[in-house]
């Protein structure tokens, strides 16, 4: 007995020994966390804030040669007073005028239906392109269309409406990039993004007012079947109630053209490649889409999904990136740089580069709209138009 005394007297002296042991080394974290901070992931670039938006949700932004600022507000769901809108004072206000704003069921062509674009072209002139659609839905004719504003004036100068046969029942017209070193009065080139229906490239004639599709359902425009991008941290998917999973298929999104006017870059949204056209191919309406797809170029990965995408008189191409909350450049050589990283950029998506030497885009959380997460808007206002320097010069 004395000796299984002795033993347990031992046998406790040890585990007293070794629990104080473990209780000295053992880390704590408040005092870790207190006396250092942790590595993080690190901000680029200084972003100032523009513009903040507390109504519907913005998609486009434009600044004219003299400093005006002009956004767009597509009709997705949200409540939208006035589809586009210059800003004064720090606030949205309708564009050219309140009535315009309104859809005329009656007839969709004398009025703005939903806008997704606007665009500054290099003769300081205002395009808004009006996809004709509300929410997604099917179009019609007189819906989906092009309108050019005299800014001297706030004026309509021209609209130019598009066939049934270009402007598909399921076309989403996305985004537009111009050229008026070509034909008497310019061209302009228009991405179909349609998640429903076919993809591919719109090409006007603004003298004429006609306009042809090409590659028209052509792989480089479409999304990338099972594409999976990641979002804050997240596998972004179309989730709605009651619905199982799917990946998004937006396709042909960002659109650009090349400072000497031969290349037309472009990326569908669900993808992480970029591709160029010839635009020489495009122009010609009469080459068939075979003859124009053998232009296209395979410009390989870009780091991320993109949803706009810009130019400048240097030849580089500017991508948003929204995976990784960031703009990035692409230069002549192929090299890609980034220019912003910054949580503050919750899904950046159209730019515009301006004469001051500035790039303005938006960020809309387009990605925590209720689509994509059971029916339950995750979205915090306010909405964002921020700017960045980058010392380059609209293509003109």
């Amino acid at each position: 007995m004395k000796r299984f005394r002795l033993w347990l007297i031992g046998f406790l002296a040890i585990i007293t020994f070794t629990t104080t042991v473990y209780a000295q080394s053992k880390p704590n974290v408040n005092q870790i966390t207190e006396q250092a901070a942790l590595p993080q992931a690190k901000v680029i670039g200084q972003i100032e804030p523009v513009v903040l938006v507390n109504g519907a949700m913005p998609t486009g932004v434009t600044v004219s040669q003299e400093g005006r600022i002009f956004v767009n507000f597509p009709r997705w769901g949200d409540q939208v007073d006035f589809t586009v809108a210059e800003i004064k004072n720090g606030q949205p206000v309708a564009y050219p005028n309140a009535e315009i704003n309104k859809p005329n069921s009656s007839d969709l062509s004398k009025s703005f239906v939903s806008v997704q674009s606007v665009v500054i072209d290099p003769q300081n002139r205002l395009w808004i392109l009006d996809t004709g659609s509300i929410n997604f839905g099917p179009t019609s004719f007189g819906g989906p269309k092009l309108i050019g504003i005299d800014l001297s004036q706030n004026r309509i100068f021209k609209t130019i409406l598009f066939p049934q046969d270009v402007a598909l029942p399921t076309t989403y017209l996305n985004d537009i990039r111009f050229d008026l070193r070509r034909g008497r009065g310019g061209m302009a080139y228009i991405t179909d993004s349609s998640s429903n229906g076919p993809n591919g490239i719109i090409v006007v004639d603004l003298d004429s007012g006609r306009s042809w599709r090409k590659l028209n359902d052509h792989p480089s425009t479409k999304a990338v079947p099972g594409f999976l991008p990641s979002v804050e941290g997240q596998v972004l998917l179309e989730r709605m109630p009651n619905q199982p999973p799917k990946p998004i298929k937006i396709g042909a999104d960002g659109i650009a053209i090349s400072a000497d006017g031969k290349q037309l870059y472009f990326c569908p949204l669900a993808s992480r490649k970029l591709y160029s056209v010839s635009v020489d191919a495009l122009s010609n309406e009469q080459l068939s889409d075979e003859q124009v797809a053998r232009t296209v170029v395979d410009l390989g990965e870009k780091g991320g999904g993109s949803d706009g995408l810009e130019s400048d008189a240097q030849n580089r191409v500017y991508l948003t990136n929204y995976e990784q909350n960031a703009i990035q450049r692409r230069l002549s050589d192929g090299q890609i740089e980034t220019l912003v990283h910054d949580p503050r950029v919750l899904w950046p998506d159209t730019m515009s580069l301006a004469n001051d030497g500035y790039l303005y885009f938006t960020a809309n959380q387009l990605h925590r709209q209720a689509r994509y997460h059971n029916g339950q808007d995750l979205r915090v206002k306010p909405y964002s138009v921020m700017r960045v320097r980058v010392d380059a010069q609209p293509i003109k």
